[in-house]
């Protein structure tokens, strides 16, 4: 917890530091503390605290937001459907949120309709993935379904909808840009407005998912000997998985891939398996992670930006594939 807070205030200095106005540290510091009423007054120049409060800031707090929320449903699918694999991408919710955000978009509703349509598709993509997995596999009984099985289902389930969502752009191709804008991900138009609409759907998510990290360690020993502790294990899925639909699907910044996969499993790598460490050290590392990704994205081809999504998938895809070779993977897909 100490190490992944240390890298998260780090990744934050770094975020509020880097930009093309070309601040100095000692400005951007007096600016930051410029706020405080306590602090004797500061001479910082006016488009300092502008460039600072107004558009460095939210976009590092919203992309923390963000990342920690990946991060967090990202481990909770993974406790949940005994899966090393389970991400928002690969178990078809970031289709379904892209489809529900997608349709809001298309209507011209309020941007305050995107993170409850987003969630609500995102629940019908993960209730048919779950579905279609669910009783196939040789471990069906023990699990609710075999690994392999609900992976190939949420693969299926997202080919569907990400088929519906492209119909319904092509129907209304005068908002493509819009769209697009949105699904390839980004934190460059992110404000004050969207940081305090991700905030209440964020707080419940990790919230939830905080509280029950020690029932998925129970889990861990299979679903009849958690039942036989006295945990209702029904009761407990359809509440991981909903905190966890909740968490991935509110991201205003898009779909944005990988975070779910590739920090839960740096975290067991570094501070072991249990998921009273693993949930809350994977939400503070994806923030970590998604504000130095959003470094990279704007500077890596500045002054023009690169979508943040195309970063975590840079990073993302081989890391899949490490995962995918590892013995403990292949183990738990077998």
């Amino acid at each position: 917890m100490a190490v992944a807070c240390a890298a998260l205030a780090v990744a934050m200095l770094i975020g509020v530091s880097v930009g093309p106005a070309g601040l100095t540290l000692g400005q951007v510091a007096a600016a930051l503390l410029v706020k405080l009423p306590w602090l004797p007054h500061l001479a910082v120049p006016p488009v300092a605290v502008i460039i600072v409060w107004q558009v460095r800031l939210p976009r590092v707090i919203l992309g923390a937001l963000v990342g920690a929320m990946l991060a967090g449903s990202g481990a909770a699918y993974q406790g949940v459907f005994h899966n090393p694999l389970a991400d928002p991408y690969l178990l078809g919710v970031a289709a379904g949120g892209g489809l529900g955000a997608t349709m809001i978009i298309v209507t011209g509703a309020s941007a305050t309709l995107l993170p409850p349509a987003a969630f609500a598709g995102a629940v019908v993509a993960v209730t048919l993935t779950y579905l279609l997995g669910s009783g196939t596999g040789r471990d069906a009984n023990r699990t609710g379904g075999s690994a392999g099985a609900i992976v190939l289902a949420g693969v299926a389930v997202g080919t569907l909808l990400t088929a519906v969502q492209t119909y319904i752009q092509q129907e209304h191709s005068q908002s493509l840009q819009q769209i697009y804008s949105w699904i390839l991900g980004g934190l460059s138009l992110a404000s004050w407005s969207d940081v305090v609409l991700i905030l209440p759907y964020a707080a419940v998510a990790a919230a939830v998912l905080i509280a029950h990290r020690r029932l998925l360690d129970v889990l861990r020993i299979g679903e009849t000997e958690a039942a036989s502790l006295g945990v209702d294990v029904t009761r407990l899925r359809l509440t991981i998985v909903a905190a966890a639909t909740l968490a991935a699907a509110v991201a205003v910044a898009g779909l944005i891939g990988f975070v779910g996969l590739i920090v839960p499993h740096t975290v067991r790598l570094t501070a072991g398996a249990s998921y009273r460490v693993v949930v809350p050290v994977s939400m503070i590392g994806g923030a970590a992670f998604l504000v130095l990704a959003d470094v990279v994205a704007r500077t890596v081809q500045a002054p023009a930006e690169v979508p943040i999504g195309v970063i975590t998938a840079a990073i993302g895809a081989p890391f899949f594939l490490f995962v995918l070779r590892s013995r403990r993977a292949q183990q738990d897909l077998a």
